[in-house]
């Protein structure tokens, strides 16, 4: 009798982990407190709370000392690693409809302000005339914590993210383009950057945009990425409050042209020191 052959098993099918887009904060990719998700293109993401954006300020805060007592020349070597982790993926960037020419044109904006951060302060700053025996210098410093609402693409929010943070700033950040965004947040984990310096939190501008602008600890507001006139009233009306500065755009910008210093000089505010000289 002929030995029976067992048929061979059926291959076991894998199931791919799906990847859930957190929140980050404080340098780690927490879930909304609140437990909320939303689906954007088939994917999970975190839907902001009023407390994930109070936790936000609190690591922004609690990190803008160091990274503004940081040398301009070391902030520039962390803005030029989150280029070269840019770079290197690249493909996963595209991979989410980025083009590719947006992509690098991000990667060059990134390099362009690290090399900012150590003229910016020449540029803006120096020795006043005066009449009497003083030195009179001025010099630019960060505003301190930044809440910004970014637009949606990848360029749009390096645009406003990189010249807040490159001159001794922190930041909060509203993104409307979840995927994108949190994928830049693994980027910024893995060059450098202090934990708290960028925090991004996703979900909707309406919800979660006006604790932000009338918050005691937030020193400025970034409204670049609010299209709807009516949102962006209200939110500066609750800036008015705390004294905030705003920065609202008076059209719609163009991420693609050179940006100037205006993104940078925007954020900054100038000590004047007044010195004897002696004879």
């Amino acid at each position: 009798m002929p030995k029976s052959v067992k048929s061979p098993a059926p291959e076991a099918v894998r199931l791919a982990v799906r990847k859930t887009y957190k929140l980050y904060i404080g340098g780690k990719f927490p879930r909304s407190e609140s437990g909320r998700t939303f689906v954007a293109d088939g994917d999970n993401v975190a839907l902001a709370s009023r407390k994930d954006a109070r936790d936000a300020v609190l690591a922004a805060r609690a990190a803008q000392p160091k990274w503004a007592g940081a040398t301009a020349y070391n902030r520039g070597q962390v803005l030029y690693r989150i280029a070269e982790m840019l770079e290197a993926r690249r493909a996963e960037f595209t991979a989410l409809g980025v083009p590719g020419d947006e992509v690098d044109a991000a990667v060059d904006r990134w390099v362009w302000y690290a090399g900012w951060s150590d003229k910016i302060a020449q540029v803006v700053g120096g020795a006043n005339p005066v009449a009497g025996p003083f030195f009179n210098i001025s010099a630019p410093e960060p505003t301190g914590v930044v809440a910004v609402v970014a637009p949606a693409s990848l360029l749009g929010l390096v645009s406003v993210v990189a010249p807040a943070i490159v001159t001794g700033n922190t930041t909060v950040v509203l993104t409307a383009g979840p995927q994108v965004a949190i994928t830049l947040a693994e980027v910024l984990a893995t060059s450098d950057v202090p934990g708290g310096v960028v925090n991004l939190l996703t979900g909707r501008y309406a919800e979660t945009a006006p604790w932000l602008a009338s918050h005691d600890d937030v020193n400025a507001l970034d409204l670049t990425g609010v299209d709807h006139p009516g949102l962006a009233a209200e939110l500066e009306r609750a800036a008015a409050g705390t004294l905030k500065r705003v920065i609202r755009p008076r059209a719609a910008t163009d991420f693609t042209a050179d940006p100037g210093l205006r993104p940078m000089t925007a954020l900054l505010e100038t000590k004047t020191v007044w010195h004897p000289k002696g004879y």
